[in-house]
Formats: C-alpha cells, sequence, structure tokens
C-alpha cells in the first residue's frame, strides 16, 4: 500500500471515531456515568475508602468465597473412556487419555487422523 493509501485510510478512520466520540459526549447515558463515577470518587476521597473497601461493603461475601474457593482443591471432570478399533485386525483399545501404547504405534504407522476416525461411538 502506497504512503497516500495509508495516510488516506488513516485520516478517514480519524474522521470516524471523531464522529463516533462527538455521538458519545451527547449521550445522556454516558454523562450520567461520568457524573456518578466522579461523585464516588470524591466520597471515597472524603472517607479514605478504595475501590476494595467499597467493593467489601455493598458485597461482603465475595471476598470469603473467593479465598474459600481458592483454598479448596478443585475437582477434575472424569474421563471418559474411548474405544478404537482397528478395522483391519479387528483389534480394540480402550483408552481414557492418548497416551496408550498401542494407539501410538497405530498412528504412527497409519496416521493421526485415520486412527481417529476408527473411534466408535
Amino acid at each position: 500500500m502506497s504512503r497516500l493509501a495509508e495516510f488516506r485510510a488513516a485520516e478517514k478512520a480519524l474522521q470516524e471515531q471523531l464522529a463516533q466520540l462527538e455521538s458519545l459526549k451527547n449521550d445522556a447515558g454516558l454523562k450520567k456515568e461520568i457524573e456518578f463515577e466522579e461523585k464516588l470518587q470524591g466520597l471515597m476521597k472524603t472517607y479514605g475508602k478504595s475501590l476494595r473497601d467499597i467493593i467489601a461493603i455493598l458485597d461482603p461475601t465475595l471476598g470469603k468465597t473467593s479465598a474459600a474457593a481458592t483454598t479448596a482443591p478443585k475437582q477434575r471432570r472424569a474421563r471418559v473412556v474411548k474405544v478404537y478399533q482397528n478395522p483391519h485386525t479387528g483389534e480394540l483399545i480402550e483408552t481414557k487419555g492418548g497416551n496408550h501404547r498401542g494407539l501410538k504405534a497405530w498412528k504412527e504407522e497409519h496416521g493421526a487422523a485415520t486412527v481417529e476416525s476408527w473411534l466408535r461411538k
């Protein structure tokens, strides 16, 4: 792309962003949110509170559940047994993971995509 084309594309993008900015400036909802944020910041400064303090006041259980969740061990979902049947030999392999010696040998010999097509449903 030529430098002139890059310049014109950037100029067009800038004009679009300026138009979007103007429409946001006139949005009443945005003005209310900005006013709320300013008043909240002022109150926090007046009373010497941080955002974490405000959250703890509004939702006291939030901090407790997250602390309990980090200490409790997470349960893993049980793996599903997959059954592969070799159409050439009729041999079956049942495995919960892809680390089975026979399955690896089949994938090496016939290709992973082919062996995955042997999966019984």
